[in-house]
């Protein structure tokens, strides 16, 4: 994999009608999980049929051609990816793309004891690893059937592996985990890790709870944090829609992804593919391109794929439309969309 900066590097050829320039693919590898998260999905899910999904090689298939276009940036999700049948054979062959600069993983952590130095090897430069509470039993709530200890060891052997960088993500409940904001914090920054916090994104109907009686805002967390951390602003960016705070005298910063307080919108360079194949160009909206009908009716010329590709700029809305005080109007869930 190519790791020279991107600003080294052919500017992606895909240009959306705003100007908007697409340089980050996130790529779902599957709608399954281990956990069930209230904020992500119901507790009695029904999972896409493992036929309509994309195969491993079809995957890489639309990865390449992304990158082939100027793509510099592939995050692998899920629901929980590392859970995917054979799903390292993947990270490797992306890991071997010129011209990738970032190859990048989000993941609940409970299988990474097992993957972690494997995934490193394979060329995977980040971790995310969502974590939303430090207690147990608040953590099984969060999660329905989580178990904290596999998280930690998770986090403990991304570590361990020696990754460029780990972060923690954190989603955040008011009343469910707000009061564990600053220890979030301080477990980040005792282990050298970034940690972004995640305004809840309302996808889908968890069955849980009312949005707008829980939502949290990133203003509302930084002033948690200011009492107890000199938190500066920057204009660091891992490509992604967070904005950092460095915390004084330490290496760990503090994000905020915020999608109801502060639109990312304007300056959106990220589309998703899904684990059936299709092309998402914004989280909020169900403008889509159907990629696998495209890859499986051209099985050995990728030039189709990558004119639907092209094609594809075209839809990409300006922006969402999140309501917190409305019914989901996206009944696509989180898990389906790709965290």
């Amino acid at each position: 994999m190519n790791r020279e900066s991107p600003e080294h590097q052919t500017q992606s050829s895909l240009v959306d009608r705003f100007n908007r320039r697409i340089n980050y693919l996130r790529i779902s590898v599957t709608d399954r999980c281990d956990l069930r998260c209230v904020y992500c999905m119901s507790e009695d899910m029904t999972f896409v049929p493992r036929s309509q999904l994309l195969t491993l090689e079809e995957l890489f298939r639309v990865g390449k051609s992304f990158v082939e276009m100027g793509v510099r940036k592939i995050r692998i999700t899920g629901g929980e990816p590392l859970t995917r049948r054979g799903v390292m054979q993947l990270f490797e062959s992306l890991g071997q793309l010129d011209g990738l600069d970032d190859l990048t993983l989000t993941t609940n952590g409970t299988l990474l004891n097992r993957y972690a130095k494997t995934l490193q090897r394979a060329g995977v430069t980040r971790v995310n690893i969502s974590l939303d509470s430090l207690q147990e039993a608040r953590f099984r709530k969060i999660t329905r059937i989580g178990d904290i200890r596999r998280t930690l060891a998770g986090i403990d052997a991304a570590l361990e592996a020696g990754f460029q960088r780990v972060k923690i993500n954190s989603v955040i409940l008011k009343n469910r985990n707000h009061d564990e904001i600053p220890a979030l914090v301080e477990f980040a920054e005792k282990r050298g890790m970034d940690i972004s916090f995640i305004e809840e994104m309302p996808l889908g109907e968890t069955g849980d709870h009312d949005r707008a009686e829980l939502y949290y805002s990133s203003q509302q967390v930084l002033q948690d944090l200011q009492p107890h951390y000199d938190l500066i602003a920057t204009t660091d960016t891992t490509g992604g829609p967070a904005r950092y705070y460095r915390i004084n005298d330490s290496n760990t910063r503090v994000g905020f992804i915020s999608p109801h307080s502060h639109n990312f919108c304007d300056h959106c360079n990220r589309v998703r593919l899904t684990a059936e194949g299709r092309l998402l160009l914004c989280l909020g909206q169900e403008h889509s391109m159907d990629l696998r009908r495209v890859v499986r009716a051209n099985p050995l010329d990728d030039e189709p794929l990558r004119q639907a590709i092209i094609d594809a700029m075209e839809i990409k809305p300006k922006g969402h439309e999140f309501d917190l005080t409305a019914k989901p109007v996206l009944f696509r869930h989180m898990n389906v969309t790709g965290g």
